[in-house]
């Protein structure tokens, strides 16, 4: 009973609420980073903000399914949008680096070459590019059954941008390392699913 009057409340909810809710977090980072709230480092803070924010819209949209097999509660009809806000979050942090960071766009490449956590995170950036640009209507119906194949690389890119972080963190971190294992884990939860649709092939 309970879930059903959350799932019957949760319909009443637009999902254009994300989109003003979700970029809230950004955008106060980004003001303590201008009036010197974010450390004596404030660029480096600024970068690792966004980069948790889009592991924390990543996990969360990953987790939408396995919510809704296991406990009934239905999100599906938002996960378009966090997937949306988690691109949105990832390019903040990748033009952060850029623009504040590496001051240089003739020296992205030779930094990507150079160092094996800046590989790792570029990787994950651009398998995201393809979801964010085929997440409207359109796209769903133009590409048919190839969408959720395509939209499956979240995973992929999920599992690069934790790696990501393990890379970047100096020492033992416990943190990177418990987002690494919840991605797993729901990737863990889509096998028999997987499974039963390469049966079926």
């Amino acid at each position: 009973m309970i879930v059903r009057a959350l799932n019957s409340g949760l319909r009443k909810v637009p999902v254009w609420v994300i989109y003003i809710f979700l970029p809230v977090p950004g955008v106060v980072t980004f003001y303590l980073g201008l009036t010197g709230g974010l450390g004596a480092e404030p660029i480096k803070a600024l970068e690792q903000a966004l980069g948790e924010f889009t592991l924390n819209l990543l996990v969360l949209g990953l987790s939408i399914s396995p919510i809704l097999r296991f406990t009934g509660l239905n999100l599906l009809r938002f996960r378009r949008a966090v997937g949306v806000m988690a691109f949105t979050y990832v390019t903040a942090h990748f033009l952060t680096w850029l623009i504040l960071d590496l001051q240089s766009a003739n020296q992205i490449f030779a930094d990507i070459k150079k160092r094996p956590y800046v590989t790792v995170g570029f990787l994950g950036f651009l398998l995201l590019v393809p979801l964010a640009v085929t997440s409207n209507n359109w796209a769903v119906r133009s590409l048919g059954r190839f969408w959720p194949k395509l939209h499956s690389l979240v995973y992929v890119a999920a599992i690069l941008g934790s790696l990501h972080y393990i890379m970047l963190t100096k020492g033992f971190q416990l943190e990177p390392l418990i987002y690494m294992a919840v991605i797993i884990a729901f990737i863990a939860a889509r096998m028999p699913k997987w499974r039963r649709s390469l049966a079926r092939k």
